[in-house]
């Protein structure tokens, strides 16, 4: 099983960016705990940050070719981008949808997320678990499909 993991536009700087709100671990922190549940759960992940939606987007399009599911932090795109969203419903694989704080307890215009209708879930508000917890709903998902 192949998990595409993507992180969305400035998640580069976790670790320093407004720690109060996102943390202090790091996105190479948050990577290695990801390879490290993934081991556990004998599955495969490719890891993409960008702070380019064109480049998020063609990488949901090649998950077509050999990934099983995405885990994805769209970070600001998640309130903004129409085209994410139809990149996501397009190619037909399982979504999980992830945050490190929880956007529904912040400003107005982080509540709505236009990828959630597309998603199969969503996890917000946990820090470095929400993608934890990610993964393993994921992988989850996965297996119930394949074994159906």
């Amino acid at each position: 099983m192949k998990i595409l993991v993507l992180h969305g536009p400035n998640l580069n700087l976790l670790g320093k960016r407004e720690p109060d709100i996102y943390g202090s671990q790091t996105l190479g922190n948050i990577n290695s705990l990801l390879e490290e549940l993934s081991r556990e759960l004998v599955c495969e992940l490719s890891i993409l940050q960008s702070n380019s939606e064109g480049e998020l987007i063609d990488a949901i399009h090649a998950s077509r070719q050999d990934c099983h599911g995405i885990l994805m932090n769209p970070a600001a795109y998640t309130h903004t981008s129409i085209a994410i969203r139809d990149a996501v419903s397009a190619v037909g694989l399982p979504v999980v949808e992830v945050h490190l704080s929880n956007i529904h307890c912040r400003e107005a215009f982080r509540h709505e997320s236009m990828i959630a209708p597309v998603a199969v879930g969503q996890i917000c508000g946990f820090g470095s678990d929400s993608y934890l917890l990610g993964l393993r709903a994921l992988f989850n998902i996965i297996k119930k499909r394949n074994a159906a």
